[in-house]
């Protein structure tokens, strides 16, 4: 009787274990399988083509095999012709497509499924649309979650608009100009480390400058933002810069790929506890310590009053609100603003007429006195400068969004679901909107401003589109303008022959082998 009763019951938990199987099956068929094609068929029966992927993996193998292959090809010498032409090489896959499938082509990087766009009709069209229907893609917060979590930079809707409103003020032009005395004495500090190496080398010394770059960077955004000096904040950025560069060897969009405990995933997890635990220490100090007007404080105060009444959804907890918005603003303050400035200091020593035009711009304006706010406005020529270093190294590489419902692009119908994807070098470096010197280091293209240094303006976007466009751009313009300036007074900057012209990605375009300079004190 007993062994009646026991084999009905195995028999449902088997039933059941089978039916959640099949279910599972059912579910991952349609994630990976029916979606995609379904997506895909609708931007193809309106003539938009791109390369056939495979199940699970997409495109990803392709790319890879395409990025082998140009490794092997050297950069040329920053003298020729097309020293500045490099987005072919770092990203071959899409000067492939690109050529292949038409301006706007379909690809897929696991089931993402990827509609890229450099028509400049249709980037113009994105960067007008204010549509809430499009917004930051969901693998930022999901593939991208240990670097970037759900804070300014991946959130959408009402908890984006929320994190706008506390952090974008902080970053207005009024708000940048008292800053800027900040932003001199910490690069005056690293500047006299270059004058002690250059004394004991004789008046010139060779020096990569990348690491006291970054290193200065960290030191402006955690004074400016969040009230510690560099000792306080150095762990992080460099568990920030380290998680950065584990996170750039993964593949994104792989469904499930990021819960597997490899070896890869392990040092990810691990990083990501550091970095949290390290942010909240601050926090903790910040509490213990009292009051202080400062970002920071704006963060703890807006988590403080988290409840129904707010935007912040119900699964983000005070202490996530804090580490994510403070992990977007060391990333975005830290990381990009560095590298500009590198490649800034790279172009300059290549051209040494535009380097002396700048220094002469410099010298008039200040004389032998630190440079203020009003000084930094009116030196044209070094925007110019920084306005085409950043339209040859974009330090971002794409500007994504993705569609939240059926949206209308121009005359594109982009189903939900769609990712939608303006790879930035290649959109500044395309000879039907900037000409034929489009791989010439020329600033003056911009002597009138942006609006008249290409034919569709909205293509040129190193600070990004739309109304996501980079609530720091006018802090990393100063930052940028204070330390050019007062190098620029010091120095004379040359490229050392040491120096290896490649460009990397790194989630940033950065110089692989670093910027190295001989420096002669003037």
């Amino acid at each position: 009787m007993e062994e009646e009763t026991v084999f009905p019951a195995a028999k449902i938990v088997f039933s059941l274990v089978l039916g959640g199987f099949l279910l599972l099956f059912l579910w991952l068929f349609d994630d990976l399988v029916l979606k995609p094609k379904r997506l895909r068929s609708k931007l193809e029966k309106q003539g938009i083509r791109g390369p056939r992927p495979s199940i699970l993996y997409g495109n990803l193998s392709e790319m890879k095999r395409l990025v082998q292959l140009k490794k092997q090809t050297a950069f040329e010498k920053y003298s020729e012709e097309r020293f500045h032409a490099w987005p072919p090489t770092v990203f071959p896959h899409l000067e492939k497509w690109r050529n292949e499938y038409g301006p706007n082509f379909l690809y897929s990087t696991g089931n993402i499924q990827i509609l890229s766009i450099t028509d400049p009709d249709s980037v113009k069209e994105l960067s007008l649309c204010i549509s809430p229907d499009l917004g930051k893609p969901s693998y930022l917060s999901r593939d991208r979650g240990p670097l970037l979590g759900r804070g300014i930079l991946t959130s959408n809707g009402p908890y984006w608009s929320s994190q706008r409103k506390i952090i974008a003020p902080e970053f207005y032009l009024d708000k940048v100009k008292g800053m800027v005395n900040l932003m001199v004495e910490s690069t005056l500090t690293m500047l006299q480390k270059w004058e002690n190496i250059t004394e004991n080398m004789e008046g010139k010394a060779e020096i990569t400058v990348d690491e006291d770059l970054r290193t200065l960077s960290a030191d402006i955004i955690s004074r400016a933002c969040f009230g510690s000096s560099h000792v306080e904040g150095e762990k992080i950025f460099t568990k920030l810069q380290e998680l950065q560069r584990v996170m750039s060897k993964g593949n994104i969009g792989v469904p499930g790929l990021r819960y597997i405990p490899n070896k890869h995933n392990k040092e990810i997890w691990k990083l990501e506890r550091e970095i949290d635990s390290m942010i909240l220490e601050i926090v903790k100090k910040r509490n213990d310590d009292g009051y202080r007007k400062d970002l920071l404080q704006l963060l703890l105060d807006a988590a403080a009053d988290s409840g129904e009444d707010s935007n912040i959804p119900a699964d983000i907890t005070p202490d996530k609100f804090i580490v994510d918005n403070c992990k977007n603003i060391y990333f975005a303050g830290h990381e990009t603003t560095a590298t500009s400035a590198s490649w800034c200091l790279m172009t300059l020593a290549a051209y040494p007429e535009w380097q002396a035009r700048a220094r002469e711009e410099v010298l008039e304006i200040c004389g032998y006195d630190i440079p203020t706010a009003d000084m930094l406005r009116n030196m044209k020529v070094l925007t110019m400068v920084i306005q085409e270093t950043l339209r040859l190294y974009p330090p971002v590489a794409y500007r994504s969004r993705e569609a939240l419902q059926d949206i209308q692009l121009k005359d594109i119908a982009i189903p939900k679901g769609v990712n939608i994807q303006v790879p930035v070098a290649i959109m500044h470096q395309l000879q039907d909107l900037w000409g034929s010197d489009v791989h010439q280091f020329k600033p003056d293209r911009f002597v009138n401003g942006i609006a008249d240094s290409c034919s569709v303006p909205q293509a040129y976007m190193p600070f990004g589109v739309g109304p996501r466009t980079c609530v720091g751009q006018h802090f990393a313009m100063a930052e940028l303008k204070v330390f050019l300036s007062l190098i620029l007074s010091k120095f004379r900057i040359s490229l050392s022959s040491k120096y290896q012209h490649s460009p990397a990605f790194r989630l940033v375009i950065q110089p692989e082998h670093g910027v190295i300079v001989h420096l002669q004190k003037l």
